[in-house]
């Protein structure tokens, strides 16, 4: 369930998260690191227990982007601006109608955070996008190892999924006694304010575009992310 995850908070624990990076391993399906002495096998089974995400659905990276079908990056990003028939250069968030640009944020800075430049959208990110408002199933499982695979690899990424990494420590009972820690109270939100500083002003119970594009939300503002879960409210700040 993705506002499950979405909404995780708690205490993150800085200097084991890099040590749980600098050992991480990928075996077949499963996570393997080491802390503290405790050998950590995160399988599909423990993805379950602390996020609620199942290993299910289309298992989509920038290799397969194919496996979605009917998409188009340019003729799906053009659908989602205020503007359709704007001229496109970049694939930027900013001329995006509320609700795209609110999922755009979420993927750019929860789903797969990147360490710079989340205002221009990859095709990755146009097509997590697509299959959210679509409903279509995608494995949110293998995307998030994927990106903490890709993370190893670069250095502007930082260590993403803290608060994730954090909670499989609480999960395998790696001793925290004396480890500096810091407490997030809440992942990540996007609230009125947020939505303000986007671009968007609030008339007869409707966010819109200031701009007067009343058009500006093609889907529900809380959008499903699948089956059972809706979009969280979400107030956009780094987790690091």
């Amino acid at each position: 369930m993705l506002k499950r995850f979405m909404e995780m908070k708690g205490n993150i624990y800085q200097d084991l998260i890099r040590v749980f990076y600098t050992n991480l391993k990928f075996e077949g399906n499963n996570l393997v690191s080491h802390v503290k002495s405790v050998d950590m096998e995160i399988t599909h089974d423990v993805w379950a227990a602390v996020t609620g995400l199942k290993y299910a659905g289309l298992r989509i990276n920038k290799g397969n982007l194919g496996v979605v079908e009917d998409f188009n990056k340019i003729q799906y990003y053009k659908s989602c601006l205020k503007n359709p028939q704007a001229q496109v250069r970049t694939c930027s968030i900013g001329g995006l109608k509320l609700d795209e640009r609110v999922l755009a944020l979420i993927v750019t800075w929860i789903l797969t955070p990147r360490g710079s430049n989340h205002s221009t959208l990859t095709e990755e990110d146009l097509v997590y996008i697509y299959c959210i408002i679509k409903k279509i199933k995608i494995n949110w499982v293998h995307i998030i190892k994927e990106h903490m695979q890709k993370s190893m690899r670069l250095s502007d990424y930082h260590y993403p999924y803290i608060v994730l990494i954090s909670k499989f420590l609480l999960y395998f009972e790696v001793n925290l006694e004396d480890e500096t820690s810091e407490l997030v109270k809440s992942t990540q939100e996007v609230n009125n304010g947020s939505l303000i500083k986007m671009g968007f002003t609030k008339i007869n119970g409707r966010w819109v575009s200031k701009e007067g594009d009343h058009g500006g939300s093609s889907s529900a503002a809380t959008a499903d992310f699948d089956e059972e879960d809706q979009a969280a409210d979400m107030d956009i700040h780094n987790e690091e």
